[in-house]
């Protein structure tokens, strides 16, 4: 839709405003959210007649969870096919950030849609065997790496770019691809371990996506980019659309998955929407500080490491249960007070990121 109306905004001038970026992202909002709302409902019913049990609940997690059995995954369809569909018609189609971005999502998205398949339909944890996940995961990912290094111009494409402190750098040459697919496959896997109380991973997501979106559409402005001494990448810009597509396909997602959830998110939405934040970091030269501003998915993720190597090495275990959200349960917090005080330091974090691009 982008192309055909920039197309006629020079015979017809009203349509001018289909060409500013921050108007797109609004609209993509707008069909997103309303995309999801309008076939929502539809596919929550089809996914509970076709999942029956839906999806297992852990018998050694928190008691409360019990109450949650029958409840269908795979919700993640729907954040992903509003994402699509808003992205498909306002996003410029002629940027190959939109494709590359796309790619991963939906790379991302068809690894957790089966790992969720297998486990609804053997009803077990199981799930897809992880090393041949894991091998997917940085295939996908390392052709995405590759695509951004072939559109970022030399030496940025190579480069790691380091926050507080400015024009630092280190040119690490081919080995960006091994380190940006470390990146984007370390992302899609905390926000999936991060996924486990309803609305604990949407929300945060959205909040990390905003701050990149705002952070791709300085980075892609030159001006902007200068007066904030930040790295200019000519393009960037483009992708603050899909964040806003995703921003509006979560928000419809979270009415469905507030506490009681009538859905799960799955891997299908997890993995393929910390897929995405993670290339979008890699995109914009931030991938450090993706660290701080998706510190609330790093923490999961540690938690869950630390516990393994803990037991195995000394046969005790940190926390009471891992990730770390079931700990703080386990202490006697509740759901809904684990899942705001969550909201409340992702976006604490959010804020920590924003400030490194004014001290330098």
């Amino acid at each position: 839709m982008f192309a055909f109306l920039a197309e006629f905004s020079g015979v017809f001038s009203p349509l001018n405003i289909f060409r500013y970026i921050t108007f797109r992202t609004g609209g993509a909002i707008f069909t997103a959210l309303i995309f999801v709302f309008l076939f929502g409902p539809g596919l929550i019913q089809l996914l509970r007649l076709k999942q029956g049990k839906g999806q297992p609940i852990r018998a050694d997690g928190p008691e409360t969870h019990l109450a949650k059995k029958g409840t269908p995954t795979m919700g993640g369809l729907m954040i992903l096919s509003g994402l699509l569909v808003a992205t498909l018609l306002w996003a410029n189609l002629r940027s190959p950030y939109v494709w590359i971005l796309l790619f991963v999502l939906l790379g991302f998205g068809a690894i957790g849609f089966y790992d969720d398949y297998l486990k609804v339909t053997k009803q077990t944890h199981a799930g897809f065997s992880s090393k041949a996940r894991l091998a997917l995961e940085f295939l996908i990912a390392g052709l995405a790496v590759t695509a951004v290094m072939s559109v970022t111009r030399e030496p940025l494409n190579t480069s790691i770019f380091f926050p507080f402190i400015k024009d630092l750098s280190i040119n690490i040459g081919y080995l960006m691809i091994l380190f940006g697919a470390f990146v984007i496959v370390g992302s899609g896997n905390a926000v999936n371990l991060t996924d486990g109380l309803d609305g604990l991973a949407i929300v945060p997501v959205m909040i990390a996506a905003g701050t990149f979106g705002v952070i791709a559409y300085l980075s892609g402005n030159a001006f902007f980019a200068n007066y904030l001494q930040i790295t200019h990448v000519p393009g960037t810009g483009e992708i603050i659309v899909i964040i806003g597509a995703l921003i509006g396909a979560g928000l419809g997602f979270l009415w469905f998955n507030a506490p009681p959830a009538h859905i799960f998110m799955g891997d299908t939405g997890s993995l393929a929407l910390g897929g995405l934040i993670g290339t979008i970091a890699v995109a914009v030269k931030h991938e450090i500080v993706l660290l701080v501003v998706g510190g609330l998915f790093v923490l999961e993720a540690v938690s869950v490491i630390v516990q393994v190597v803990s037991f195995k090495l000394t046969g005790k275990r940190v926390f009471r249960m891992a990730p770390i959200h079931h700990h703080f349960e386990k202490k006697g917090w509740s759901e809904p007070q684990v899942v705001v005080r969550f909201w409340i330091i992702a976006f604490v974090l959010a804020l920590a990121g924003l400030s490194t691009l004014k001290l330098r």
